[in-house]
């Protein structure tokens, strides 16, 4: 289930956009501003945003361009809402690093389609069949994993982990979002299950699992070398 932010002022717009997300099977967290936003952005982070140009205390193309300056949110899928039609605004938010955008008014159908058309581009680019990272070589077709040359032998869930956190390499996860990814389910009492295999996954890895850091109080993540994790 994709986890999409929407950060829009409009309390009628931001519930249409709401209901339209969940009514799609999306888990939403909704924001009037970009403060509150940032807050859980430190907490969790999304697979798309839904971004309004005009907020109370700051514009859209300064947030998108704050995402795109830093690693952990540089690759976020962005769609800028927009009241603004001259083309130049729609111009300048893709100058600043937005994916897509769409005008005010907009249909259901319309938004959906482009969410769901941008999640399906992103999904492809982030899940290729080999990645490689440091010592670790995953093989997705032959769902295997190599540390330095050498086949490593690992669960389901372990396999499942440890591809999440390549496909999304640098970027910090919260145990929230791989308990979502891996076992289907997001529920928190559950999420000591993540630490345990966090554990059993960098015993695994030998000396590569020491990519792999513990981000305090809220998740984890996979560095390109044991040199980057902390």
């Amino acid at each position: 289930m994709a986890l999409i932010y929407i950060v829009e002022d409009d309390a009628s717009i931001r519930e249409v956009e709401t209901i339209a997300m969940k009514t799609s099977n999306y888990d939403v967290h909704a924001f009037d501003r970009a403060s509150s936003f940032y807050d859980r952005l430190k907490q969790e982070t999304p697979d798309l945003i839904l971004l309004d140009i005009m907020l109370p205390d700051e514009s859209g193309y300064d947030i998108v361009k704050k995402l795109r300056s830093n690693s952990s949110t540089r690759r976020i899928p962005v769609i800028m809402v927009t009241a603004k039609t001259e083309e130049i605004d729609m111009i300048k938010g893709l100058d600043e690093g937005a994916d897509d955008y769409i005008r005010k008014p907009f249909s259901v159908l319309e938004l959906l389609s482009r969410v769901k058309a941008l999640l399906r581009r992103t999904s492809d680019d982030k899940n290729p069949d080999l990645i490689e990272l440091g010592d670790i070589s995953l093989d997705n077709q032959k769902h295997s994993v190599e540390v330095n040359g050498k086949k490593t032998e690992l669960t389901f869930k372990e396999y499942e982990l440890l591809r999440y956190l390549m496909i999304n390499k640098d970027l910090v996860l919260s145990r929230e979002s791989i308990m979502r990814y891996v076992w289907g389910t997001d529920f928190e009492g559950e999420t000591r299950t993540v630490d345990v295999h966090i554990k059993t996954l960098r015993q695994k890895l030998g000396d590569a699992g020491k990519q792999i850091a513990t981000v305090r109080n809220v998740g984890y993540v996979i560095h390109s070398s044991s040199e980057n994790a902390e």
